[in-house]
């Protein structure tokens, strides 16, 4: 029982960490209905950016963070005035498209600055691992789900006390009232895709020195695509419960089956799910008047 409960609590570490990357998937399309496959490559971005400020430019990790957090959240911004902002009124479909072709374009652009190589971030965890009575969590493991516990809270305070976070609420909501009521739409989609990709940074810092940093970095953003669709699209609570289910599946999976088994289980567990309710565990269902 105890092995259990340890892996166990390792598997909802990493399941922590899941969700602080699918709740940036979460924002973007409760504000604007656009599913951003290029979440994953902005996440990675945002590790090269902390990379190069930490490591190339030799500056404390704690500014290189912060650092990354700004360059990241601008590279978001500037992704939804330039690519995202011209298709305002057209069907979604057009900007999930120009989304799955930003993946290829950050993907290439990063080899072209970083090359192809692995490389390993500075570590920002403590070395001593994290120890509960008997039971063991792995330093970059569960240093790494506090942190991204701690940037889920700050990310749901922002969106519940915050004026910017009312009007992405708001946006979400209803875009004509909240147009109507003199909330700036337009500048609305902007800060919730600057949110999104600070958090996408910090997950990828975290999930970088956890592994180690390359191009491919960015594939693990969509692989949390079916956390998200597990949860709900549109569902913040959904998007924590999925990300640690499916971690705690991998965990529970790769321990006691194999290691072949890890990323199939939690998928076939999703299908099933998808069977019953469609629309995610706490994702709203859709109603259509006819």
């Amino acid at each position: 029982m105890e092995f259990f409960l340890e892996v166990s609590l390792v598997g909802l570490a990493v399941g922590g960490v899941y969700a602080l990357i699918a709740l940036g998937y979460v924002i973007v399309y409760r504000t604007t209905r656009v599913v951003n496959f290029a979440h994953g490559n902005i996440m990675m971005f945002g590790a090269y950016f902390f990379f190069t400020f930490a490591t190339l430019l030799d500056l404390p990790w704690g500014v290189a963070l912060v650092l990354a957090l700004i360059a990241t959240a601008l590279l978001g911004t500037g992704i939804e005035r330039v690519l995202l902002r011209p298709m305002l009124g057209r069907t979604p479909v057009v900007a999930v498209m120009a989304t799955f072709g930003l993946v290829f374009v950050l993907h290439g652009s990063a080899q072209i600055i970083w090359t192809a190589n692995d490389f390993f971030l500075p570590s920002i965890f403590p070395n001593r691992p994290i120890v509960i009575g008997t039971m063991y969590i792995p330093a970059n493991t569960g240093y790494g789900a506090l942190i991204a516990l701690v940037a889920i809270g700050a990310l749901l305070a922002l969106l519940r006390f915050t004026r910017g976070g009312l009007a992405m609420r708001a946006a979400a909501s209803d875009q004509v009232a909240a147009s109507a009521l003199g909330i700036n739409v337009p500048a609305t989609f902007n800060l919730t895709w600057a949110c999104a990709a600070a958090s996408a940074a910090l997950a990828g810092v975290v999930v970088g020195s956890i592994t180690t940093l390359n191009p491919n970095l960015g594939m693990i953003g969509l692989s949390v695509l079916g956390v998200v669709i597990l949860g709900g699209l549109d569902s913040l609570a959904g998007a924590i419960l999925a990300g640690l289910i499916v971690g705690w599946l991998e965990a529970i999976t790769g321990f006691y089956l194999s290691a072949s088994y890890k990323d199939v289980v939690p998928f076939v567990v999703l299908l099933v799910i998808l069977m019953i309710r469609p629309h995610g565990l706490l994702g709203a269902p859709t109603v259509e008047r006819l």
